[in-house]
């Protein structure tokens, strides 16, 4: 798995630029006796260190893409001889995650990442174990304060709906009176809102463009279908549909086959292997996909194991690895969707 991580720049391996070299670049060709320390700073690669036990704490894997967190995460601390993954169950209880976080803490684990199933309600546990000098790699949802963690890494809601936006926008960039319409996530979420106000923020750039109508769906395959109907019953014309979600995004295809309609281009989100594979066989509404990626799992334990060895990132000049790394939503359509199939979750 460890092409996923070099291609999104979290470069740890042999294929990482050495600091000197990125340096180097950066600066005259004289010579100088103040060169930064950070020439010779350790940095985290693939050859065997100081062992390393890392917590892994999620949700319950109840949708493709948090089991996708979950299979990267092991996958790529298998990949390390020096590095004892101790994961947890997982559950969507607040309660149960504490505690299944709270054992991991008196294991004494080097590092701990955790996913909590509500940042908010976990903040106090993370706060717990920086107290205890277990330093936190929190993906994804994110805690309340910045205390509760030594590194934040994940996705990029907002970018994920300007992506999509500007993806349609230019599709449909020569068409007068073009209409767009939107089946969102679960509405009491922030991760929606930032999707909608990116695509929104998005489809300003068009003024031909206009969104004419959106649903929210919960992120289920049911729900998808049953709010494309819905969608698909009220709109008898329109251009484009985005969808924040692949999974919800079967059962809209669903939908979408039922009602027999194929008079406009689909935009998904996520980066699911049926996406992915619907793409490459171009014989429907569904043509590209914004990502999401749950690679990002594997970058966090790469993240993980340089805490733990007191290490940076090959290829930066700080000693010491970022305090937040947010990731890019790509959009994949058929002109990349070979690059990024091994990516696609199930």
């Amino acid at each position: 798995m460890s092409h996923l991580t070099s291609r999104r720049g979290l470069l740890f391996g042999a294929a990482a630029v050495s600091t000197g070299a990125l340096l180097a670049g950066c600066t005259s060709n004289e010579s100088s006796n103040d060169e930064p320390a950070a020439n010779d700073q350790p940095a985290a690669d693939d050859k065997p260190g100081k062992p390393v036990t890392i917590g892994f704490a999620g949700p319950q894997a109840d949708h493709g893409w948090l089991n996708a967190i979950n299979d990267n995460a092991k996958s790529r601390a298998k990949k390390y001889s020096d590095v004892t993954l101790e994961i947890t169950e997982g559950s969507n209880d607040t309660a149960a995650q504490i505690g299944q976080i709270e054992t991991l803490i008196n294991k004494k684990v080097d590092v701990l990442v955790i996913l909590p199933a509500d940042g908010k309600a976990l903040t106090q546990v993370g706060l717990q174990a920086m107290r205890a000098n277990i330093p936190v790699v929190n993906l994804d949802r994110i805690f309340n304060t910045p205390q509760a963690y030594r590194c934040w890494i994940g996705g990029d809601n907002y970018g994920m709906g300007l992506n999509a936006g500007h993806y349609i926008g230019e599709k449909l960039k020569g068409k007068s009176g073009a209409r767009v319409i939107e089946l969102a996530g679960l509405d009491n979420l922030e991760l929606t809102q930032q999707r909608t106000q990116g695509f929104d923020d998005a489809l300003k750039n068009y003024p031909n463009v206009k969104k004419v109508a959106r649903q929210a769906a919960e992120f289920t395959v049911e729900s998808g279908q049953a709010k494309m109907a819905q969608l698909l019953q009220a709109q008898s014309k329109f251009d484009a549909l985005w969808n924040h979600d692949d999974d919800q995004g079967v059962g809209a295809l669903r939908a979408i086959e039922q009602a027999g309609r194929d008079d406009f281009l689909m935009v998904g989100g996520a980066g699911a292997l049926s996406a992915f594979q619907a793409i490459k066989q171009d014989d429907g509404v569904l043509k590209a996909t914004v990502l999401y990626p749950p690679t990002m799992a594997a970058s966090a334990i790469d993240l993980a194991r340089a805490l733990g060895q007191s290490k940076g990132i090959g290829g930066l000049a700080e000693f010491e690895i970022p305090a937040s790394l947010t990731l890019y939503s790509a959009v994949v359509d058929k002109t990349n969707v070979d690059q990024y199939m091994p990516t696609g979750f199930k």
